[in-house]
């Protein structure tokens, strides 16, 4: 069944669930080949951490980078906002569930300090590693060159709903091919789910798009504003945006699925539907290493007048080691998220994420539950 074929199944039942069919040819898992490039940067592990500020500071930033990954820090969030965000932090996680909202609105009214900017990124960058920085399109233009002289290998444009046509009270919005001439770092912009806005995207000259509107367990985006796309559905579409930009220019652009990911299954559909990396909240934020000890709250949570998150309570399941990378003696697929994706590319027959790709699909709505009563307490 081809790809174009599942999405029509889906749009047309609602279904959420996809299966990966057994490929004819297995791999050792051992042979596999993980790796993730953009721009002249290449990840062994293709995961980027979410800007979120319960899962990203300096600490957790270099963390990820020692374990082959990526971790993308807001700018617009505690850090950059406090001399000590511990403090603030601990605050946020120790307040009662009803009183959290208005606290985390009353906390980021504080203003953002250029000078913070520059010292954070430093500091995420010492020992050699790499930075990745994320920016709200209203502050692009005034963060992002900060950001990139202050030595940031990655800027991360991110909101909601983007698309490459912004309107602005300022005489010139934001144009991402200025952006692009005025920043020499690889750029990265997001959040979209559809084949239209993807390709218009990439014809800009970014060098990566984000994928997913709501999914994230902290988001209530649907909820609030009735906006979103199931997640399959959204890389399917965006991987095949891709994938025609690549026929028509010879210029590839990888897409990074961000949000709804728990499991290594989940990780799993989301490379075989297309993803070329994935960007994990969550499943980080429950890193003994994170700042947000054992909570997780959305960009969007803040607003002053129309929130759009949730502080959610995820625990504390390990060390980011033996959640990427195990070992674990769970058997949920909560850890070694990267082990099961050498394993499962080993079943399909992949050996490279690209080749993960070629992967048969199809939609399978009850396929977590197939055969698996006494799992399901029901016998």
């Amino acid at each position: 069944m081809s790809g174009t074929q599942v999405k029509e199944i889906r749009r047309a039942y609602g279904f959420d669930e996809v299966s990966i069919a057994p490929g004819e040819v297995t791999v050792n898992p051992e042979m596999t080949n993980t790796d993730f490039s953009v721009d002249g940067i290449t990840l062994s592990t293709p995961v980027l951490a979410a800007a979120m500020d319960a899962i990203v500071d300096p600490v957790f930033s270099r963390e990820m980078h020692r374990l082959g990954g990526l971790a993308v820090m807001n700018l617009e969030g505690v850090q950059t906002r406090y001399e000590d965000p511990g403090d603030v932090l601990s605050e946020i996680a120790k307040t009662p569930q009803e009183e959290v909202t208005s606290l985390l609105q009353k906390l980021y009214t504080a203003p953002i300090r250029d000078d913070l900017i520059g010292r954070r990124v430093k500091e995420m960058k010492e020992g050699g590693a790499r930075c990745a920085v994320s920016v709200t399109p209203a502050t692009t233009k005034r963060l992002a060159p900060i950001a990139a002289e202050a030595g940031a290998d990655v800027i991360v444009v991110q909101s909601t709903v983007t698309t490459a046509r912004h309107l602005s009270s300022s005489t010139r919005g934001l144009v991402f091919s200025d952006l692009l001439e005025m920043i020499n770092v690889p750029i990265l912009v997001g959040n979209c789910v559809s084949y239209d806005v993807a390709l218009e995207l990439m014809s800009t000259g970014v060098h990566g798009v984000l994928v997913g509107i709501g999914p994230g367990a902290a988001c209530t985006t649907r909820e609030v504003t009735g906006v979103g796309v199931p997640q399959v559905t959204a890389t399917l579409d965006c991987a095949a945006a891709r994938d025609e930009h690549f026929r028509l220019t010879g210029r590839y652009v990888p897409i990074i699925t961000d949000g709804g990911i728990r499991t290594g299954g989940d990780l799993c559909k989301a490379f075989a539907c297309g993803a070329d990396a994935v960007m994990l909240g969550t499943p980080l934020a429950q890193a003994k290493e994170a700042p947000g000890k054992g909570h997780n709250w959305g960009m969007a949570n803040p607003h002053p007048a129309l929130p759009r998150g949730t502080r959610v309570s995820v625990g504390v399941k390990g060390s980011l080691e033996q959640i990427l990378f195990g070992p674990t003696s769970l058997n949920d697929g909560t850890q070694n998220l990267i082990g099961a994706l050498q394993v499962c590319m080993g079943m399909v027959g992949a050996q490279s994420i690209r080749e993960m790709h070629e992967a048969e699909i199809m939609v399978a709505p009850s396929i977590k539950t197939e055969g698996k009563h006494y799992q399901l307490g029901l016998n």
